[in-house]
């Protein structure tokens, strides 16, 4: 019986030192490189979802005599990868762009022996809400070509978590005919109330100012006061929209109707709720 104990308690021991050098030799696997080359300098494993989780802002600045570049997003669009690489692109093509544009100028400027003026191109993404579907980001751009003055124009976009994907607002309802139908009258009623806190009288009419713009037309933003559906909607229009250059932009918020909610395509309806 004590031949067969030890012969037992060796077994044991050398089947448990097997399962330590087994452990101790582990390669990662495919699935774990693949997720460690997607965050540069991060370990196999876990550790890449903690990295991409704790992944911060992310801002880039320019400034010399040819021109003045910023770009910006917040760390909920740098925590998605796939959202973050399209931010970066874009952000690389918005310069070169920006930078193409400002050496012909400067250029023309020298054969023509007047000053050149640095361009610009000044671009802040931030978070409109983060539902459990949803990441919203709304954009303010202030760009600058040399003329008499700078120009304002604003972005929007959606990240679809439920098909890892970024979508518009507009692609959320069946058409933009339905959403002008669902919004306008709600819009120009804000229009003349904003004006009016202006000290502005909107004289409604065939001026190229008196008309009401088209929702669809406009960017738009939506919002969540909950955190879980999307209940709060603006309407973001720039300079000469509805107003001269002095003017300035304007911010409409709208109530999110019962009519907005009803031409949202059926695969978004559960998202939204009506405040109206």
């Amino acid at each position: 019986m004590t031949k067969i104990l030890r012969y037992r308690t060796a077994a044991f021991l050398l089947s448990g030192a097997l399962i330590l050098t087994a452990c101790s030799e582990k390669r990662d696997t495919p699935a774990e490189k693949a997720a460690a080359a997607a965050v540069p300098g991060a370990p196999p494993g876990g550790a890449v979802d903690v990295a991409v989780k704790n992944a911060p802002a992310s801002e880039v600045k320019e400034s010399n005599d040819l021109v003045e570049f910023a770009y910006s997003y917040p760390s909920e669009a740098a925590q998605i990868p796939k959202l973050a690489a399209w931010l970066d692109n874009d952000r690389a093509t918005k310069r070169n762009a920006l930078v193409t544009a400002a050496r012909r100028d400067q250029d023309a400027a020298k054969k023509e022996g007047f000053p050149y003026r640095a361009h610009s191109h000044l671009q802040k993404w931030q978070r409109v809400t983060t539902t459990r579907r949803f990441v919203s980001l709304s954009a303010e751009i202030d760009t600058y070509m040399g003329g008499a003055h700078g120009m304002q124009s604003f972005d929007t976009l959606l990240w679809d978590r439920n098909h890892a994907t970024q979508i518009k607002p507009l692609d959320m309802f069946t058409s933009g005919e339905a959403f002008d139908q669902a919004v306008n009258d709600d819009l120009c009623a804000a229009i003349e109330r904003a004006k009016a806190a202006k000290g502005i009288e909107w004289v409604r009419g065939d001026d190229p100012f008196g008309k009401c713009p088209s929702a669809s037309a406009q960017t738009v933003w939506l919002g969540s006061s909950d955190g879980r559906y999307l209940d709060r909607l603006t309407i973001a229009i720039g300079p000469y929209e509805i107003g001269p250059y002095a003017e300035g932009s304007y911010k409409i918020n709208l109530p999110m109707s019962a009519a907005i909610v009803n031409a949202v395509k059926p695969d978004f309806a559960r998202d939204f709720l009506p405040t109206k």
